[in-house]
């Protein structure tokens, strides 16, 4: 008897270990499932939920450019303290951490045909002289594109010639700036039209951002390329 009774224990011990087995297996294999879900998507559930990301654009502007165009994203100063900003065609062109601006009127000249940097030059038009300013003005070729700035103050050394020069270039708003306006231009050499890029915001103590200073003018938008005559 008692070793029936023994047979019959084992016997269910080993009944138990061989049930307790099945089932922590399958326990373990409907874990594991459940953790693939948690840790891996469907290529169906990726497609039903993608990841949406804005384009970006030339110069960072909030539009494609057509062909042959070129884009450009252009900023005056912020008072006296951070330097424009011009880029064309996603070349920065001039700015603060270029080192290439200054005080009064910023300048960027590009060929109109290539796109192409020519130069670049700050003037001074507070406490230099307009002189060379006209100078660099008047030697500009025919078919360059101009992209002016202005930081600080563009206006107090402007006199008659060095206004007329700049609105033969495309601009209306230079006859009208003033100490502190901000003003931001893009025109042309030899343009027949005046140009339609141009922003200008008056210096008003009840309106400025900036004490003595109104806020930072910008634009953007697509230049033309100069056809073959």
């Amino acid at each position: 008897m008692r070793i029936a009774g023994a047979i019959k224990f084992v016997v269910a011990i080993a009944a138990f270990l061989l049930t307790f087995y099945v089932i922590s297996q399958v326990l373990d294999i409907k874990m594991d499932s459940s953790l693939g879900k948690l840790l891996v998507r469907s290529p169906l559930e990726s497609v039903a939920h993608p990841t949406t990301k804005a384009p970006r654009y030339r110069c960072g502007i909030s539009k494609i450019c057509p062909e042959k165009h070129f884009a450009f994203k252009i900023a005056s100063g912020a008072a006296n303290v951070v330097g424009p900003k011009i880029c064309v065609d996603d070349n920065v062109l001039m700015s603060g951490v270029k080192n290439n601006v200054g005080r009064g009127i910023n300048t960027a000249l590009v060929n109109g045909k290539t796109g192409e940097l020519i130069d670049t030059k700050f003037y001074d038009l507070w406490g230099g002289d307009v002189a060379p300013f006209i100078e660099f003005l008047k030697k500009i070729p025919d078919g360059t594109i101009c992209l002016m700035a202005s930081f600080d103050d563009a206006a107090t050394k402007l006199n008659d010639e060095a206004r007329k020069q700049i609105s033969d270039l495309g601009s209306t708003a230079i006859n009208s700036l003033a100490f502190r306006d901000n003003w931001v231009f893009v025109g042309g050499k030899g343009i027949k039209t005046k140009s339609p890029f141009e922003q200008h915001i008056k210096n008003n103590k009840d309106t400025n951002k900036y004490e003595g200073w109104p806020e930072v003018v910008e634009m953007e938008g697509c230049i033309p390329q100069k056809q073959n005559e």
